[in-house]
């Protein structure tokens, strides 16, 4: 189906992009072969790796890879969990990793301007010198400004500032068959023609590279506080959090975490949460524009919480003690890395993350398996855990693989068709990538999985950039 990678598409790509920017040695490929999925069976190499450092190169790349229809893998920083960026059809891996500057911090204008290969955390760094603020904090920062635009990265303060589309303005895009478009720009609202900038957002570099953003950045917030409440179960928990937004209260983040997890992490890191008390744990952020009034908030989300079960409630009124609490949240994937399979991303009806996570419980006593669960309140986004390991007597005991493997792809599939039932979606940050695309059919009728295929087939005539992903 694909065209291989020869000798002489070998040199053209090196008059193209540079000597140094190829690698074709298979033991300099292997961190190419594959993004933070933790199962290596999807792992594949690519033929050739091209590392162009402007969107010229990038445009030629492709001319050449669909001329001779050699499949394309777009890579940003790699930080994906979806196997979004493994080359299953080998082919060529295009990284955008040499294109890394931040190009302007527009104070006038309140944006940046970003070349798709730099590093969230570099961008956060230039944004914080102009006394500016990016809210969306998807998590790792070594992620790419690429990466998360082509995936619609989302992270915790999403139920106060949304996603990371709703503050994209502008991108350039390479075309798979090499045109360079842009879509929008420094512009704060247009109701003209159909949003290709929206439709390409998300589409995880199945329909174009992006190669460079303008996105919108805030003043930061003059004060924040962390606090932590503690509940007898995960309903209580739940129950709690649109009573805080009734009271006309919206948190930065709001974040549910079950004990065991919370046993583990201390562990890890040699610290202690706030709190041993219960079962199911809400993890508050707010935000204000005065230490007054960040007092007042707290104050508020405390009583709501007492009034809604909290067995007690923990407030961070320093730096220290958020540092701490925030430490241990954002090391929680760490502490359990080693024994996970498959995090999921389901998305519910934020109402219905208690009865989703109530049936996360009921297969862990049906398969005799553990799935740690924990995520993102305010929007219904449940990160449970498919393990290789269990939880017995405050430790994480491997199993072995004839056990975990018996369990794994039904888990997988009735924790999928749970969510959707319930209202969700198969994906809320993480994307579909390879790993999701079986469960599409399960959310989407064959009308709209058609339309997806055609949006496909017209950005990309000849199936080369990153086939295999979301649709076939």
């Amino acid at each position: 189906m694909y065209g291989k990678v020869t000798d002489d598409i070998i040199k053209e790509l090196k008059v193209i992009v540079g000597e140094n920017a190829v690698i074709t040695e298979k033991d300099k490929m292997i961190d190419y072969s594959h993004d933070e999925f933790p199962l290596e069976e999807i792992h594949q190499y690519p033929e050739v790796v091209v590392k162009p450092g402007n969107t010229v190169a990038v445009s030629e790349v492709m001319k050449l890879a669909n001329k001779y229809r050699i499949a394309v893998t777009p890579r940003g920083g790699a930080t994906g969990l979806a196997g979004g960026c493994v080359p299953i059809n080998k082919g060529i891996v295009l990284s955008l990793e040499n294109m890394n500057s931040i190009i302007e911090v527009d104070r006038a204008n309140l944006m940046v301007v970003s070349e798709a290969g730099a590093s969230l955390m570099n961008m956060y760094k230039e944004i914080h010198k102009e006394g500016l603020f990016f809210p969306p904090h998807p998590g790792d920062e070594s992620a790419t400004v690429g990466g998360v635009v082509a995936t619609n990265a989302g992270g915790a303060r999403a139920l106060k500032y949304g996603v990371i589309r709703n503050f994209i303005r502008g991108i350039e895009v390479v075309l798979p068959t090499g045109e360079i478009v842009n879509f929008g720009g420094k512009i704060v609202k247009t109701s003209t023609g159909y949003s290709l900038l929206h439709l390409m957002t998300g589409s995880e570099g199945t329909l174009g590279i992006i190669t460079k953003a303008t996105i919108s950045l805030l003043p930061p917030p003059k004060a924040m506080m962390t606090l932590v409440a503690p509940f007898e179960s995960m309903s209580d928990a739940i129950k709690t959090v649109p009573e805080i937004i009734v009271n006309k209260i919206l948190p930065m983040a709001i974040e549910f975490l079950e004990i065991e997890p919370i046993k583990v992490t201390e562990d890890f890191m040699n610290k202690k949460w706030p709190s041993g008390l219960g079962r199911a744990h809400l993890m508050i952020i707010i935000d204000a524009s005065s230490e007054d009034e960040i007092m007042k908030l707290a104050e508020s989300v405390a009583d709501v919480c007492t009034a809604n079960g909290a067995l007690d409630v923990f407030i961070a009124d320093n730096d220290n003690k958020q540092k701490e609490i925030l430490d241990l949240r954002s090391h929680m994937y760490e502490a359990i890395k080693s024994h996970v399979l498959e995090i999921l991303d389901i998305c519910v009806p934020p109402a219905r993350i208690a009865e989703f996570v109530n049936f996360v419980h009921e297969l862990q006593k049906k398969y005799n398996v553990w799935l740690p669960s924990y995520g993102h309140a305010g929007d219904g986004n449940v990160h449970t855990h498919l393990m290789k390991g269990k939880y017995i007597d405050g430790k994480i005991q491997s199993v072995p693989e004839a056990e975990w493997r018996a369990s794994f792809k039904q888990v997988r599939n009735e924790l999928h068709e749970y969510g959707v039932k319930l209202g969700g979606v198969l994906s809320g940050e993480h994307g579909v990538g390879l790993v999701k695309k079986e469960y599409l059919p399960m959310m989407f009728d064959k009308t709209t999985l058609k339309l997806m295929k055609e949006i496909k087939a017209v950005f990309d005539p000849n199936n080369i950039l990153n086939p295999g992903k979301i649709v076939d």
